[in-house]
């Protein structure tokens, strides 16, 4: 499956913009998991996830050629 990958704030420093090609990733919970695996330092930090623009507040499915967004904590104001 192709994702393409777009970072926001603090994880930029460590984490580029591109595009992935990942197996056995069916869903947002799959892909926090590997993300965290593939870079360490995300697994002490909070952050979101958005799907294709849309923010994440449970699991969800990915499909093909995907667009998911890291983003760091963030307040409005």
């Amino acid at each position: 499956m192709k994702i393409e990958l777009i970072i926001f704030g603090k994880i930029a420093e460590f984490i580029n913009n591109q595009n992935i090609e990942v197996d056995g990733i069916a869903d947002t919970d799959a892909f926090k998991q590997y993300l965290e695996n593939q870079f360490p330092a995300l697994k002490n930090m909070k952050y979101k996830l958005a799907l294709n623009k849309n923010i994440i507040q449970e699991n969800t499915e990915i499909t093909n050629h995907a667009t998911i967004a890291i983003m760091p904590p963030f307040s409005g104001g």
